[in-house]
């Protein structure tokens, strides 16, 4: 019985190529959006933090979700 189950091997592979290609768009997004908040959060860090921010975890996630649409923007448009 088990040697009809892996019997074909290409299925799992299809599998696993497919995954990587067709990776959700909104993913992809997440992905660049958090490294474009890093980026903008390390050069704006200083100035959140310093008390001119009235709450700097709402700034941060601010800044999270408009880097995020703008990643998604930028994906659709490229």
């Amino acid at each position: 019985m088990n040697a009809l189950w892996f019997s074909n091997g290409a299925a799992l592979r299809d599998l696993v190529f497919g995954a990587s290609l067709y990776f959700p768009p909104i993913f992809k997004a997440f992905l660049l959006g958090l490294l474009l908040w890093l980026v903008i959060h390390h050069l704006l860090r200083d100035w959140i933090y310093s008390g001119e921010v009235w709450h700097p975890m709402l700034m941060d996630l601010s800044i999270f979700v408009i880097s995020v649409s703008t990643s998604l923007w930028i994906l659709t448009r490229w």
